[in-house]
């Protein structure tokens, strides 16, 4: 089936707009504009894997809309027709360094990914509604035994975000840079030394299904962690995996109110939650009710879809967000003012989104998108810069 584009998570303060089905960062129009039409993007393999790496730049044009693919020199190629059943795409891949080496290509103004594979190509196919991405957890998928790795990225008029992401999967680690043009220089992504392997020491050691999420080939290389998500939607962890959390959470707000304070801009504009039977009704400070949210289910927490959806609007998305973070950081219990943005807050509670807790606390500067609202309270992975120079993707070792 065709995979679910993670949404490259967006900072509270920036513009945003759909173009072309995307989620677009910073999608202001400036007439000042100085971003160049393309930006150099230097990957460097520090992998020590003596495997062929292989390069994509895929996403969507944002001066027109259509999807496709750039090759090394930042030329955008437009996908042909899809089919039904999905045809193989054309082969946009891009030959990537050599272990201990750098390659140097040009990424033009997309909202995209940049995927990296190791050993094998990886196999896009075009349906009628457009490009077919890999989706791992499903077993027939026939990247299912490749080991790669993406970025998500958005490069307009506005700047550069370009971000490392476990929103889908934990997989080969990398970090991801930008150069500013007052020359200074932004990095995220690196693990602690031992942090990859030690991520899944610590998912099998957990028990509750977590270590259910990891995916082994066939000659014992492990190739990834599937997010909870995927787990719940494939059997690998338990659906009830929140259930207990929610429970406790539902107790405590019928009797006492959650203050959700979503724009850190804003301090003045402030949402109350009582729950009500099976809702949370939220009021405003007038006490009219703005929204409303029935007790989620392990697949709406880990997903921050579903029960928590979070549409483009100053209300109920706002807020969903804010309640995404405190359930899967188990904060909501032990502060009714949220979001609480304070680290050492998170995962303390036994019920907790436990693949997330394993990525953060292994981040050498804690960062990381572990679930796709990860941008509340600034615990993501990500690099900006309005006047970008030149960005680079740096492949770590799996230890």
């Amino acid at each position: 089936m065709p995979h679910r584009l993670t949404r490259p998570a967006l900072p509270l303060a920036a513009a945003v707009a759909l173009v072309g089905g995307v989620l677009v960062f910073g999608a202001t129009d400036r007439a000042d504009a100085a971003v160049p039409d393309t930006i150099t993007l230097t990957i460097t393999n520090n992998s020590g894997r003596s495997e062929p790496v292989h390069l994509y730049d895929l996403g969507t044009q944002l001066s027109s809309g259509q999807q496709g693919w750039a090759d090394a020199d930042g030329t955008f190629h437009a996908w042909p027709a899809g089919a039904n059943p999905p045809a193989p795409a054309p082969d946009a891949s891009i030959p990537g360094p050599a272990a201990g080496q750098t390659t140097t290509i040009r990424i033009p103004k997309f909202s995209g990914r940049i995927y990296f594979s190791y050993g094998s190509k990886l196999d896009f196919r075009l349906a009628t509604g457009g490009l077919v991405q890999p989706a791992v957890q499903n077993a027939s998928d026939p990247n299912r035994d490749i080991l790669f790795n993406w970025s998500e990225y958005t490069l307009n008029d506005s700047g550069l975000w370009l971000n490392s992401t476990q929103v889908d999967m934990f997989s080969a680690p990398y970090a991801v840079g930008v150069r500013g043009g007052g020359g200074t220089t932004a990095e995220t992504g690196h693990l602690k030394p031992g942090g990859y392997t030690g991520f899944f020491d610590a998912l099998r050691a957990q028990g509750g299904g977590w270590g259910g999420l990891i995916q082994t080939r066939s000659d014992g290389t492990v190739l990834r962690a599937l997010s909870p998500l995927y787990g719940v939607e494939t059997g690998a962890l338990p659906a009830g995996a929140m259930d207990d959390y929610v429970n406790r959470v539902w107790q405590k707000y019928t009797t006492s109110t959650l203050t959700v304070t979503p724009f850190a801009d804003k301090p003045d504009t402030k949402y109350f939650g009582r729950v009500s039977g099976d809702v949370m009704n939220f009021t405003d400070s007038s006490g009219a009710v703005v929204t409303s949210f029935r007790k989620p289910d392990a697949s709406s927490v880990f997903g921050c879809h579903n029960l928590l959806d979070a549409p483009n609007d100053q209300v109920r998305g706002p807020i969903s967000r804010t309640l995404c973070a405190g359930y899967n950081r188990s904060t909501l219990l032990t502060d009714s003012d949220q979001p609480d943005t304070t680290p050492g807050d998170f995962y303390q509670d036994a019920v907790t989104n436990q693949y997330a807790r394993a990525i953060h606390e292994r981040m050498a500067d804690g960062k990381a998108y572990a679930f796709a609202f990860d941008d509340v309270g600034d615990q993501e992975s990500l690099v900006h810069d309005g006047d970008p120079q030149a960005a680079s993707l740096t492949l770590d070792p799996l230890n």
